[in-house]
């Protein structure tokens, strides 16, 4: 298996759609997430296309992280492209009403997931060497404030600037890294934030033409198969729907 790829968080949204992407292009695939029944339902579906080896994992816990990437079976072992996709919004409410522990979700799983993984991966990654990709799903929040986005929009932040301080790191050994900052994009992401709450989500995507996951999913392949000389250090994606408002002025 000349090309391998690591999906996290790849039992819905972007991860979902990267890996079938991948499958339907040949890339042999190992994927991860929380729920093992999604996994297991992907996984049979996309081993009739090319090898997959799926583990349930929960990034937050780098024990798990760990034996996961140390359990990989030797076919599996070494990993072309990795894309750190787990990742969560949580409380679109103001920051003075938000309960603490949903601050510290979004802190375990965005910059404490994304970073054991990594961390996990770098060695395996140098090896294999040119051509090597590290792609992080960070936001359009990341860079531009909004209502709510407190802690979300600031673990996004540390995924742009992680992804830059790693290229430094990285230089001269052949692994490339991007952070992928995806605007609107109409999956599970609302459902999620909102804790289930279906008008929410549906109320946010009605009368706009969203991102979908398919579209992340082909940017992915796009960045992972470029000549191997080239690295994307940042891609920035809305749909032509969205861009950005003015300042918000409060009045007496």
């Amino acid at each position: 298996m000349s090309k391998i790829v690591f999906i996290t968080g790849a039992t819905s949204g972007f991860g979902r759609a990267a890996a079938t992407k991948f499958a339907n292009e040949g890339w042999a695939l190992v994927i991860t997430g929380r729920r093992e029944e999604r996994l297991k339902t992907l996984a049979d579906e996309l081993s009739k296309l090319v090898p997959v080896h799926y583990q349930t994992m929960d990034v937050r816990d780098k024990n798990q992280v760990i034996a996961a990437v140390d359990a990989l079976p030797e076919a599996f072992k070494n990993i072309t492209c990795l894309i750190n996709n787990a990742g969560l919004a949580l409380a679109p409410e103001p920051s003075q009403s938000v309960d603490l522990d949903d601050w510290h979700t979004m802190i375990d799983t965005n910059v404490k997931g994304l970073v054991s993984v990594t961390h996990a991966l770098l060695p395996t990654l140098i090896k294999v060497g040119n051509g090597t990709s590290i792609i992080n799903v960070g936001s359009i929040a990341g860079s531009w404030p909004y209502p709510g986005s407190h802690v979300y929009g600031a673990t996004k932040a540390f995924v742009k600037q992680f992804s830059y301080n790693l290229r430094c790191d990285l230089q001269g050994t052949g692994v490339r890294v991007t952070d992928l900052a995806p605007g609107i994009a109409e999956t599970e992401f609302t459902l999620v934030r909102t804790k289930g709450d279906q008008a929410a989500s549906d109320a946010l995507y009605q009368g706009t033409r969203a991102l979908e996951a398919q579209d992340i999913a082909n940017t992915m392949f796009y960045v992972a198969t470029l000549p191997d000389h080239i690295n994307i250090n940042r891609m920035e994606v809305m749909p032509t729907d969205q861009a950005w408002s003015s300042f918000a002025i409060h009045r007496q």
